[in-house]
Parts: C-alpha cells; structure tokens; sequence
C-alpha cells in the first residue's frame, strides 16, 4: 500500500515536497538531497 509522505528540510524546517512510497517494502524514513527554495542550495530533506 502506498502512502504519501512529505519531506522537510533539515536546516530551515520548510515542508518543501510530497511524495509517496510504499511501506510494507520500504518501512524506514527517507532521505533525500533536494534543493530547498528558501536557502536556494541543495539540502537534506527528512520525511516526516
């Protein structure tokens, strides 16, 4: 079953992205390297 999940950046704390996984094959956290348009770089994205 797939759930939608949102990214938070780790530096600022802006919900910048929404995506979604599967959890039953992936039920650890993601974390990824996206580009944060407040700070305008690219920065560790958390989800929630």
């Amino acid at each position: 079953m797939r759930i939608k999940i949102t990214l938070r950046c780790t530096s600022c704390g802006n919900k910048n992205y929404i995506s979604s996984k599967n959890k039953a094959t992936h039920p650890e956290k993601v974390e990824t390297m996206k580009f944060c348009p407040k700070e305008r770089i690219v920065t560790l994205h958390r989800e929630e």
